[in-house]
């Protein structure tokens, strides 16, 4: 078999890590960190860099893993899908729902 015979496809890597939110319960002040689902939970604890109090999950971000996407589920990241009319995040090129792949982005002009 010659190396013409051979084929090379590059594949978008899946963050199989989940994105959550935690909260000083004191401050009120929040954060974002990406962590495994193991190391979440009881025998993790997460203090405020600032005060050193303990920080409180408050939620796992949209979407979960494992997701091709990066982009946290909000307006401003979403798009519908050709297809099937329904969400997808903008940095996805096939819509995860029906699995085809959606058209260009609408580009801006400035004026």
């Amino acid at each position: 078999m010659g190396t013409s015979a051979k084929r090379f496809a590059r594949v978008r890597a899946v963050r199989t890590s989940q994105r959550y939110r935690l909260r000083n319960p004191a401050s009120g002040r929040e954060i974002v960190i990406e962590a495994d689902r193991s190391e979440i939970g009881q025998q993790e604890i997460y203090l405020d860099r600032e005060t050193g109090e303990p920080l409180e999950i408050v939620g796992e971000l949209l979407p979960l893993a494992p997701s091709a996407s990066r982009l946290p589920w909000a307006v401003e990241n979403m798009r519908f899908c050709s297809w099937c009319d329904q969400l997808a995040q903008k940095d996805l090129n096939d819509c995860p729902t029906c699995s085809r792949r959606m058209g260009p982005l609408a580009s801006r002009t400035s004026s």
